[in-house]
């Protein structure tokens, strides 16, 4: 059974900065991709950012680019994913959560190409 747990969502001011973390058992890193999405209120869901979990590559949505870094953890005894968010903004409020998927990308790929989620959590950035 797949396992995802996100942590880390906070109230942060404008500019400010914010690292998620993505607990993760029951899926091999390396046998697919992870990545963070974030739905606001009243807009659908949508890619931040995914990472290849057998090569590290790496792709960010448009309007996170140069600002979030997503990386993965390996050497806890729970695979752990990161997101670490800088320069925040209002527009950056919105639950963030956690995925997995057996397929690698060359894309920033649609949320319903994920099967697994976490239940997410909460990131608000006030101006």
């Amino acid at each position: 059974q797949v396992l995802l747990a996100e942590s880390g969502g906070a109230s942060v001011q404008a500019g400010g900065s914010l690292r998620l973390s993505c607990s993760i058992s029951g899926f091999a890193f390396n046998s697919g991709s992870m990545g963070w999405f974030r739905q606001a209120p009243g807009k659908e869901r949508e890619g931040v950012a995914v990472i290849n979990g057998r090569y590290g590559t790496t792709l960010y949505s448009g309007s996170v680019r140069d600002r979030f870094t997503v990386s993965l953890d390996y050497a806890n005894t729970n695979n752990t994913l990161h997101l670490q968010m800088n320069d925040l903004k209002p527009d950056d409020t919105a639950i963030y959560y956690c995925a997995a998927s057996n397929r690698f990308f060359g894309y920033l790929p649609g949320p319903p190409l994920f099967p697994y989620w976490g239940q997410g959590t909460q990131v608000t950035v006030s101006s």
